[in-house]
């Protein structure tokens, strides 16, 4: 009898570990920066193949909106371009750990 169950909640876990793994991966990005994000590019971290998202231009001083990144995968690299031209690249940003990007104000 124990073996048994023992057996279920075997399998129960790694069922739930599958389907937990197959889950799109979400992630908001908050903009602190002055100048609207116009462009929003995603790619797997560290691979440089960046793929466009559809956005709504995201207002500077505190607009958000959330995108679709991907499954199956915890780290993305995201390229954002904005309304003055300048791109920012934030690498390796784990959405298991966090769900909100707050993109700063870039350097001058």
């Amino acid at each position: 009898m124990h073996t048994r169950t023992f057996a279920l909640l075997c399998l129960m876990s790694a069922t739930s570990a599958a389907q937990a793994a197959d889950q799109p991966r979400y992630l908001t990005v908050l903009n602190r920066a002055h100048d609207s994000i116009l462009r929003l590019e995603v790619a797997e971290a560290g691979s440089g193949t960046f793929e466009a998202r559809p956005i709504d231009r995201i207002e500077g001083g505190g607009g958000s909106t959330t995108v679709r990144l991907g499954n199956n995968r915890c780290r993305f690299d995201l390229r954002l371009a904005f309304r003055n031209g300048r791109d920012a690249i934030y690498r390796e940003v784990d959405v298991c750990r966090g769900d909100v990007l707050v993109v700063q104000p870039l350097p001058s």
